[in-house]
């Protein structure tokens, strides 16, 4: 059944400013790319991006005012299935194709996407079911970890195929946080913190990169103009906003010297037009947006809503 929702308009009113910000900064980023790709347009990126928000901000206003969120606990094993389906279609030949040496992405016409977006979605929602619905269980290693750890494994074995480590990390906080919440044992959660240390310590020895990206994450001078030297741009980029910043649109790292202005170092063209200050503010919006979806999350009248 579908039903209008009680909404908290602070809530709404955080995520569309996110949204302006990403889009105004976005904007300002993507002439970045202007300087160094020849044929770019700039009006087809804005067009793109606001299609982007509409179809976002539609699928928002559908799902915050119209939708009751138990019909996703009916489907929750159907949107896991989803996810995994359609992060397996980048291995196919003309259909995924590969970005900064990672196979993680599809192109549909125009547009292309990341599907492990739909992957951990559906994770998400899946294990949230899974869990509310084996509460007596849950604390139990055999019939509550351990089916866990397998959900958690399907999804992160594709993860890794990806070479997507980023999106695997926030998968894996993200449900060792539901798994702790619906009543899961700590020491079951450290002997799977053991084991995936153990299969990470694994992947850097026979893939000798990761190590070098670790390294450069600690010292970014290690390899200034190899694998360190996106980080540092990005560093130079942060420093030179100063308090205030340089104002909107006056970036000069954008232009040559980040290799990912509007993706990777979108967060360093921001610093650097609008300065600490600037930054800092954005913070304290994610920590806000955080501390309200926390607490409208506890008013859920039941353990699906709360997790």
């Amino acid at each position: 059944m579908i039903k209008k929702q009680n909404i908290d308009k602070v809530f709404l009113g955080t995520v569309f400013g996110f949204l302006l910000i990403g889009f105004f900064i976005l904007a300002s980023a993507s002439m970045g790319l202007l300087a160094r790709t020849a044929g770019a347009d700039f009006s087809s990126i804005i067009f793109q991006q606001i299609i982007y928000g509409l179809v976002g901000c539609i699928g928002l206003y559908l799902f915050a005012f119209k939708f009751d969120y138990k019909i996703l606990r009916r489907f929750a094993f159907p949107l896991l299935i989803f996810g995994l389906i359609s992060a397996s279609l980048v291995f196919l030949p003309k259909v995924g194709f590969s970005h900064g040496g990672a196979s993680r992405w599809i192109s549909v016409g125009p547009f292309f996407f990341q599907p492990s977006e739909f992957l951990k979605l559906g994770l998400i929602v899946y294990v949230a079911a899974w869990i509310s619905s084996k509460k007596r269980n849950i604390a139990d290693f055999k019939t509550g970890f351990l089916p866990f750890a397998g959900i958690l494994a399907s999804a992160g074995f594709l993860l890794v195929l990806q070479r997507d480590m980023g999106t695997l990390g926030v998968v894996i906080i993200s449900c060792a946080a539901l798994f702790f919440l619906g009543g899961g044992k700590i020491k079951h959660l450290l002997v799977g913190l053991a084991i995936i240390g153990i299969v990470f310590a694994s992947l850097v020895y026979f893939e000798p990169y990761r190590m070098k990206r670790i390294t450069v994450f600690f010292n970014p001078s290690y390899d200034p103009q190899g694998a360190g030297y996106q980080l540092r741009q990005s560093l130079i980029a942060i420093g030179a906003g100063g308090a205030t910043g340089k104002g909107f649109g006056m970036s000069a790292q954008k232009f040559t010297y980040l290799p990912e202005p509007v993706s990777d170092s979108i967060f360093a063209v921001f610093a650097e037009e609008f300065g600490f200050a600037g930054s800092l503010f954005l913070l304290c919006l994610f920590l806000f947006f955080l501390y309200k979806g926390f607490s409208i999350s506890i008013r859920a009248p039941d353990d699906f809503g709360r997790l």
